[in-house]
Order: structure tokens, then C-alpha cells, then sequence
């Protein structure tokens, strides 16, 4: 018999982990970062990496796995951001 928490701790972790995904690969493709705040996203990537620390401290594999790869995509968009600042670079 499945333990219904874990069922429902890993499925909210794919889900949210998932949504994440489509944004990181845009902006990783297209380098157009001129619609995202730099403070949205610092302040999501410190509360992912305080959920990161909590499910270490818990042991709950779903919260360390969800919440490290999507610190990893969160860091990266947040980089790209700060990088290319107000928009794609431009091509020559």
C-alpha cells in the first residue's frame, strides 16, 4: 500500500517542478529576459533554496529533488536576467 503523503509530496513536486520548465528553456533559447524582475526572481530563488534546506532537514526526497532542480532552472533564468539585462543580445 503506497504512503498517500509521499504519492501526493512527489506529484506536487513533479507538477511545480514542471511548470518551471517551459520559462527556463524559453529563455535559455531565445536569451529574452526584457519581461523578467530581477526581484521576483531573486526573492523565488532564496524561498526554492529555504525549501531545498527544509527538505534536507526533513529527509523528504521529493522536497530536495523538486526544490533543487528548480533552484538550479531559478539561478539560471535569474543569471540569464542579470546577464543580457533588458532584452536578447543582439546578433551580428
Amino acid at each position: 500500500m503506497p504512503n498517500w503523503i509521499d504519492v501526493v509530496g512527489t506529484l506536487a513536486a513533479t507538477l511545480t517542478t514542471l511548470s518551471f520548465v517551459p520559462q527556463a528553456w524559453r529563455t535559455w533559447r531565445t536569451r529574452d529576459v526584457a519581461g523578467l524582475s530581477v526581484g521576483m526572481y531573486a526573492t523565488f530563488a532564496l524561498g526554492v533554496a529555504l525549501w531545498l534546506v527544509y527538505g534536507v532537514l526533513l529527509g523528504a526526497w521529493p522536497i530536495i529533488i523538486a526544490n533543487a532542480i528548480t533552484l538550479a532552472l531559478a539561478l539560471m533564468i535569474l543569471g540569464m536576467r542579470l546577464r543580457y539585462r533588458g532584452g536578447a543580445p543582439q546578433r551580428r
